[in-house]
């Protein structure tokens, strides 16, 4: 689907289109998860601003094309259509796995923060897990087998890896949640 023009006014009174036609509410559970991948785009967008490893900017633009995929995917809802397949859960894991390898293990929860970097991508973190609460508000609706909430799954996991990651490359102490205090 290719947009001509953005301004239609077809969404004045509450609804929209999904990329199959369908008019549904804008609160309908498939246009809240769209608007959930939607920020957390923007959210990586936001980050990409400040992120200095090419690697790992890149691996960033390629987890954009992903979303754009799964949203074009949770547009077409039971049309059978795959834009994002196992191939980019791979992926996901495959890098959570480096990044891992060097980090020690985590003894107790850490606190979101560090450089502006690490908390633009604790802030993309949250952001993936309420667009994976939103993917579990449409199971019931699918008729198809997908691999969103697995994805979304995976990405808040190596969201919070690489924030990890970077800390310990930056040499920054990771600050633990201290039950004490």
């Amino acid at each position: 689907m290719r947009l001509s023009k953005v301004t239609t006014k077809s969404g004045d009174k509450g609804n929209t289109s999904l990329g199959n036609g369908d008019r549904v509410s804008k609160s309908h559970p498939y246009v809240v998860l769209l608007g959930d991948i939607d920020e957390l785009n923007c959210y990586i967008g936001n980050a990409i601003t400040v992120c200095k490893d090419q690697e790992i900017l890149a691996d960033l633009q390629s987890i954009q094309q992903d979303l754009f995929n799964l949203g074009g995917e949770v547009s077409l809802p039971n049309s059978g259509t795959i834009l994002i397949d196992k191939t980019r859960l791979d992926f996901l894991e495959q890098r959570i796995d480096s990044l891992n390898k060097s980090l020690k293990p985590l003894e107790e929860f850490v606190l979101p923060g560090g450089d502006e970097f690490c908390s633009r991508i604790h802030i993309a973190r949250s952001v993936c897990r309420r667009a994976e609460r939103s993917c579990v508000a449409i199971i019931d609706l699918i008729s198809e087998t997908n691999i969103w909430l697995p994805y979304l799954n995976r990405l808040s996991d190596y969201f919070f890896v690489l924030a990890r990651f970077i800390s310990s490359e930056q040499g920054s102490e990771e600050i633990l949640w201290d039950r004490e205090q």
